[in-house]
C-alpha cells in the first residue's frame, strides 16, 4: 500500500456499511492448479504463465480446456448473500494473464469467441447479482497483460526481467484496457465497483485515463486504491495485511482462505473460521471491509474448504452481524488483549470473544453501563461498572458456566454514552 496524503472518502453509505465481500478469482490459471509440464510453480498460482515463463501460443491452448461445467453463478451469488453473509462480490473479469472473462469485442482472447463452452462469466454473475440485489464490482488489470506485447509484466512472484520501457503501454492502455472498460460498464448494469491491480509505472495521466472513463459511464462506480497515483476513492491495503491502529477514511483488506488466489491443487495452508472470524472482525473494529476470496477450479466448482469455511463464517454472520455491518471504527483500546475484540456503534460496544472465559473483565473501559447480553439470542448477563485496586474503571461481565468452554461468541454492552470510552494507562 503506498503512502497517501489524503483520507480517501466514497461517500456511499453501502461500501462504509458492507465489511464483507467477495472476491473470486477464476481463470485459465485454474486449469493448471498450480503445475505446467509437471512443474510446480513455487508462487501463487493464477501468476503461473509469468512465474514458469510460459510461452504466449503455449498458455493459449488453455482455452480449449475451459469448460466450466459445474459453474453456477445464480447458486454462488444466492450462497454467498444468504449463507455467507457477505455484501458485495468482485470477480475477475480480466487478469494478468489478458484473458477476459466475458464476451469482449476487443480482443477474441476471452470465454465466448476462444473456448467451446461459449460462456459469458461476468453476464452470468450479473445477472445473478442483480436477481439477489447484491452489489456487484469487476476486478480489472489495468497495467499487467501477460498475453499482450504491450502489457507490462513484472518480475515478482518469481517473474523474469522484462524491459516494460522498451513496449508502446500507451497503445495497450489506448487500444485496449480504455476499450474493455467501456465494454464492461456498458454491458453488464451497475458495476459497483472497479477492482484494478498493479498500477506499476503507469503514470498519472495513464491512471486518470482509466478514471474517467469509468465515472463517464457510470459515475457512482468506486475505483480501487491499486488504480494508483493516488487516484482511487478508497484505500487498498496489502493483500493479507491489515493496519496496527484504527484508520481514519475508506479502506479494503484483500485476502484469501488459504495463501493463493486462483485455484491451486497443492495449496491446503487453509486458515480455520475461527481466525477469519478474528480477522473479519479485527477489520470492522479499525474501520475497514474485509473483501475474502475464493478460487474456483477448473470446472467452475468450488473447494471444499472453502465452502466450509465460509459456512461456519456465515453462522456467525446471522447470529451477530449487528455488530459488524454498519459500524464504524472503535477507538483505539489501550491494552493487547488476545481473548477479544471490539466493535462498536452509538450506545453499543461489541465484546467478540475468541477463548473460553468465565467473566470479561475491561479494564480502562469507564463507560456507564445499562445492560449485558449475548448478541446471539438476547440471553441477559450479570454485569457491574467498578473500579480496579488501581483505581482504574473496569466492566465486569459474568458469563454463564455453559460457555465457559465456549469461544467465538459476542456480548453486546449498551451504553449510557453514545461511543466507548477508553481511558489511556495511568502509571
Amino acid at each position: 500500500m503506498a503512502m497517501i496524503d489524503r483520507i480517501p472518502d466514497t461517500k456511499q453509505e453501502w461500501f462504509k456499511d458492507a465489511k464483507y465481500g467477495l472476491f473470486i478469482h477464476w481463470g485459465l490459471y485454474s486449469i493448471l492448479a498450480g503445475e505446467y509440464k509437471g512443474k510446480q510453480t513455487k508462487h501463487i498460482s493464477e501468476w503461473i504463465m509469468n512465474s514458469l515463463d510460459i510461452p504466449v501460443e503455449e498458455y493459449e491452448k488453455l482455452t480449449d480446456e475451459f469448460n466450466p461445467d459445474q459453474f453456477d453463478a445464480d447458486a454462488l451469488v444466492k450462497m454467498a448473500k444468504e449463507e455467507w453473509g457477505m455484501k458485495y462480490i468482485v470477480f475477475t473479469a480480466k487478469h494478468h494473464e489478458g484473458f477476459a472473462m466475458y464476451h469482449s469485442e476487443n480482443s477474441k482472447y476471452n470465454t465466448v469467441d476462444a473456448t467451446a463452452c461459449h460462456r459469458d462469466i461476468v453476464k452470468e454473475l450479473a445477472d445473478a447479482c442483480k436477481k439477489y440485489d447484491m452489489k456487484f464490482g469487476l476486478y480489472y488489470s489495468q497495467s499487467q497483460d501477460w498475453h499482450d506485447p504491450n502489457g507490462f509484466v513484472s518480475k515478482a512472484n518469481g517473474g523474469k526481467e522484462t524491459d516494460n520501457q522498451s513496449k508502446d503501454f500507451q497503445s495497450y492502455v489506448d487500444h485496449k484496457v480504455i476499450p474493455q472498460l467501456r465494454e464492461l460498464l456498458t454491458n453488464y448494469g451497475e458495476i459497483c465497483l472497479i477492482w484494478f491491480d498493479t498500477p506499476m509505472d503507469m503514470t498519472k495521466e495513464q491512471s486518470q485515463q482509466c478514471v474517467d472513463v469509468v465515472k463517464e459511464l457510470q459515475p457512482n462506480c468506486l475505483i480501487s486504491g491499486r488504480i494508483g497515483n493516488q487516484l482511487g476513492d478508497y484505500m487498498t491495503i496489502g493483500d493479507n495485511y491489515m493496519p496496527r491502529l484504527p484508520l481514519e477514511g475508506d479502506w479494503e483488506v484483500p485476502a484469501t482462505l488459504n495463501d493463493t488466489w486462483g485455484y491451486s491443487k497443492f495449496d491446503q495452508s487453509w486458515k480455520t473460521p475461527e481466525e477469519i472470524i478474528k480477522i473479519l472482525v479485527k477489520i470492522a473494529s479499525r474501520g475497514g471491509n474485509y473483501l475474502l476470496n475464493i478460487g474456483p477450479r477448473a470446472d467452475g466448482s468450488v473447494p471444499q474448504e472453502s465452502l466450509d469455511i465460509l459456512g461456519e463464517v456465515g453462522n456467525y454472520m446471522r447470529e451477530n452481524g449487528e455488530s459488524i455491518y454498519g459500524t464504524r471504527k472503535a477507538p483505539s483500546y489501550p491494552y493487547e488483549i488476545d481473548w477479544a475484540e471490539f466493535t462498536c456503534r452509538d450506545h453499543k460496544l461489541y465484546v467478540h470473544v475468541f477463548e473460553p472465559r468465565k467473566k470479561l473483565e475491561i479494564l480502562n473501559c469507564s463507560n456507564e453501563v445499562k445492560d449485558a447480553y449475548l448478541l446471539s439470542n438476547g440471553q441477559k448477563l450479570k454485569y457491574v461498572c467498578d473500579e480496579s485496586c488501581e483505581g482504574d474503571a473496569v466492566v465486569i461481565v459474568d458469563i454463564p458456566e455453559e460457555l465457559h468452554d465456549a469461544k467465538t461468541y459476542c456480548v453486546c454492552l449498551e451504553l449510557k454514552e453514545e461511543a466507548p470510552i477508553f481511558d489511556p494507562i495511568r502509571g
